[in-house]
């Protein structure tokens, strides 16, 4: 790599990251660091790696990633085999680098007896590779096990087959091993104390054995952190969060956890940290976390709310605008991918044009698209699924007057959404902002609703002093579908997003995955809210949405089925 800074690099697996240490050469850093990661068959298999250079006080930068399956990787090359990856920058897609990775397979029954010859070796006290009874004795203290402790002459005895008081490592290794896997007797971790969940043995295995690890020679990765980002912060960030004045964590976006949004992205299963500018962060966290606040919303910051929505979306749409554009680029920069847009930079004359920007043709496939009994998902965001709004109230949307009536206004009639399901997708400045249809019908009608401009990020969404979804500006759309019934589509503006803009018209007959309309510069959110029984989301939305955590979704990605469906197979 043709660079003169140093460099760290950073393994992103599901809700896992881990970092190595700052390598010391520049031009071609080697680290020689590795980790140990648990395949599960429904588990996550797409691993991240992403470079960082490390001339930053508070933050590091990304200069490329790959990304690479696991699973696949191990089936072609199950020998250890080192094998090279080209690092893409992030906007570009463009090449800026080799990094070479090397990837094993190990058997799990393998791995649980070298845990136990480890760990048997710990109350080897004189090293001659056997145990006497008083020795295993302390180990089975260790393992804070009262069942364990009252059967341990029972399986000391079944390993001493000899009957002369001492037993090989190996043999009450592998005695261990099966009585691990038949009736667990480790409760703790005797490394570092952590419950372990004993109904996951495999897992709680894996966890010991990594607290153990000592690799091959070279350097264990450090663990710990959720998202690339988080591990590639420096010595502000870790201030921040000693002084407490904020969290990084998933979850309610409340109190020291409104500083950081972290989301999981649908198809890798991997966390991502959502990029905010921190001045903002502190702004909305004054404004919606707190009475005082929003006291001042109510003394006439609205209006100013308002009015700068207003000047700001004049502001982006002249042709000085265009200027901002690359600045944003850099920004988001492993967030926003050129190589899907429709036109090329110098295409946009202002910078709304480039915020509205269109995908080249099927950049969004649509989830089984000759089936109009599947919901897609109506926007590239972030998103939350809920089966009944009571769920989302409880996990979500903490505003004391949110309901339905209030979200569709009086002139949409509520009684077939009120105890509906609800889904809300949340788009972030950086992302896609045009909007599609997730069901296939007709349009019966459209409904303006005017109101105020606060922001749609989860930090108003989370707080209790405020009514986001209620109050803020919006249409709402009502689908008649064959399938759902009538499914309401709201858009939503928020603050820097005056403008919503529908492309289609009443009575128009839409499919599913159709453009239906798009937002101007700013961050927004749609809802849409099906009638009561009509639809099943989706298992890992609802999971992922139960833990109060968005999951990041693409235009067309399968949102659920129509119960109707689920009704005429039992019927059949």
């Amino acid at each position: 790599m043709k660079f003169k800074d140093k460099w760290l690099a950073c393994v992103s697996f599901g809700e896992q990251t881990f970092r190595t240490e700052i390598s010391d050469t520049t031009e071609k850093p080697i680290w020689n660091s590795e980790k140990k990661l648990l395949l599960e068959k429904n588990g996550p298999s797409l691993a991240r790696v992403s470079v960082f250079e490390t001339n930053r006080l508070s933050r590091n930068k990304i200069i490329g990633y790959c990304e690479l399956d696991i699973f696949d990787f191990v089936v072609q090359e199950p020998e250890s085999a080192c094998k090279s990856f080209d690092l893409l920058d992030p906007t570009s897609s463009n090449v800026v680098g080799t990094i070479f990775l090397s990837c094993a397979i190990e058997d799990p029954v393998e791995t649980e007896k070298r845990f136990a010859k480890r760990i048997l070796s710990i109350v080897d006290y004189n090293e001659d590779g056997q145990l006497s009874f008083s020795e295993f004795s302390d180990l089975i203290k260790a393992f804070g096990n009262l069942v364990a402790a009252n059967k341990k002459e029972e399986l000391f005895k079944a390993a001493d087959l000899n009957g002369d008081g001492v037993v090989t490592i190996d043999e009450l290794a592998a005695l261990l091993a099966l009585q691990q896997e038949q009736e667990p007797i480790i409760n703790n971790c005797p490394v570092c104390g952590e419950a372990l969940q004993l109904s996951d043995k495999l897992n709680a295995m894996i966890h010991m054995t990594l607290c153990f690890d000592e690799g091959t020679g070279n350097q264990v990765m450090t663990g710990g952190f959720l998202t690339d980002r988080q591990a590639s912060y420096g010595w502000m960030f870790k201030l921040s969060e000693w002084t407490h004045l904020s969290t990084y964590d998933v979850g309610l976006n409340t109190g020291s956890s409104a500083s950081y949004i972290v989301v999981i992205d649908r198809k890798s299963k991997r966390l991502v940290e959502e990029l905010i500018d921190s001045k903002i962060v502190l702004s909305m966290r004054a404004i919606y976390q707190s009475k005082i606040g929003l006291r001042l919303m109510d003394q006439g910051a609205k209006e100013i709310l308002q009015r700068l929505s207003e000047k700001q979306g004049k502001k982006m749409s002249s042709v000085e605008s265009a200027q901002k554009i690359p600045r944003f680029l850099e920004f988001f920069k492993d967030q926003i991918n050129m190589a899907e847009v429709k036109y090329p930079l110098q295409h946009f004359k202002t910078f709304n044009e480039f915020f509205i920007r269109e995908l080249k043709p099927g950049a969004r496939p649509i989830a089984c698209m000759n089936r109009d009994d599947v919901a897609v998902c109506a926007a590239d965001c972030r998103l939350m699924a809920f089966q009944s709004v009571e769920d989302s109230t409880r996990f979500w949307i903490k505003g004391k007057k949110f309901s339905i009536r209030g979200l569709l206004g009086k002139s949409v009639n509520p009684n077939a959404f009120l105890d509906g399901s609800l889904v809300i997708f949340r788009l972030a400045p950086q992302d896609y902002h045009r909007f599609h249809v997730p069901v296939s019908g007709v349009i019966e009608k459209f409904v303006d609703l005017s109101g105020s401009l606060y922001t749609v990020n989860p930090i108003a969404v989370n707080s209790k002093y405020c009514n986001v979804f209620t109050e803020n500006k919006r249409t709402v759309a009502i689908i008649s579908t064959a399938e759902f019934g009538k499914v309401a589509f709201v858009a939503i503006g928020a603050t820097m997003v005056g403008s919503i803009n529908f492309v289609r018209k009443e009575g128009e007959h839409v499919k599913k995955g159709d453009e239906l309309g798009y937002f101007s510069f700013g961050g927004s959110t749609v809802i849409c809210v099906f009638e009561k029984d009509s639809i099943r989301i989706d298992e890992d939305l609802l999971v992922n949405s139960g833990r109060s955590l968005e999951t990041l979704v693409r235009v067309g990605m399968q949102l659920g089925v129509s119960t109707r469906t689920f009704a005429r197979s039992t019927l059949t």
